[in-house]
């Protein structure tokens, strides 16, 4: 399966030249868990069963067994600098987000000196934290039944921003900006009503706002909660 790079830094331009996907880079998988071991013998067939039984994803490779339709975008790429004692320390951060577009989504991100290097990081620690999203019709001008949006409205934080996810009605789109259409999109959700606040054009905080709404729609949490 094809990913696009996006290529200009905060804006994540399209476009971008084809890469492969880690399971074809990365040599034949080992598993060094008892879960991907599980995995590899045929016992656990689903990542359903993996959340269901409250367990820990610790081997990207378990996220492209069980999910083989994975796609990956890159969000954001930054150039980062660190003082230390013998000078300026610099390197790249890349933001990546992964999803099936059927309900299944993650996002993470790694630093490196070679921003390859650190596209590939990102995208392991986006397996590693690729959690469930609850969809549904939450929209009372439509009330189809069908899972195209999310169940209830939903808000997510990171640093100094937030977000607010309000279910829409069918036809209507994903309303947001350009990283938020992404991060929605990989997880499936189809019609939304975004709200931000805060330092919006912070693209990493931005997107792990996105991410932590998303995540809650499948936690305990009171659905109507804002974060605070």
């Amino acid at each position: 399966m094809s990913r696009r790079g996006r290529g200009r830094g905060g804006r994540g331009g399209r476009g971008g030249p084809r890469r492969e996907r880690f399971s074809e880079r990365a040599e034949p998988w080992t598993p060094r868990t008892s879960l991907g071991k599980m995995i590899q013998e045929g016992r656990i067939s689903s990542i359903e069963e993996i959340f269901t039984e409250g367990q820990k994803i610790k081997e990207p490779q378990i996220v492209d067994a069980l999910l083989p339709d994975l796609q990956e975008e890159v969000i954001n790429i930054n150039l980062v600098q660190k003082q230390t004692d013998a000078g300026e320390k610099s390197q790249f951060k890349a933001i990546v987000a992964v999803g099936n577009r059927d309900g299944y989504f993650g996002l993470g991100s790694g630093k490196a000196k070679q921003v390859r290097t650190a596209i590939e990081k990102a995208g392991v620690d986006a397996r590693l934290n690729v959690t469930p999203v609850r969809r549904g019709c939450g929209s009372w001008e439509c009330g189809c039944g069908k899972s195209h949006s999310l169940p209830f409205q939903v808000q997510g934080k990171c640093g100094g921003v937030e977000i607010l996810l309000v279910p829409g009605p069918r036809g209507l789109g994903i309303v947001a900006s350009e990283a938020a259409k992404v991060i929605l999109g990989l997880a499936g959700v189809k019609d939304i009503w975004t709200h931000s606040f805060g330092a919006t054009r912070t693209v990493p905080s931005f997107a792990y706002a996105v991410f932590d709404a998303l995540r809650r729609t499948y936690s305990l949490v009171t659905p109507t909660e804002w974060v605070r």
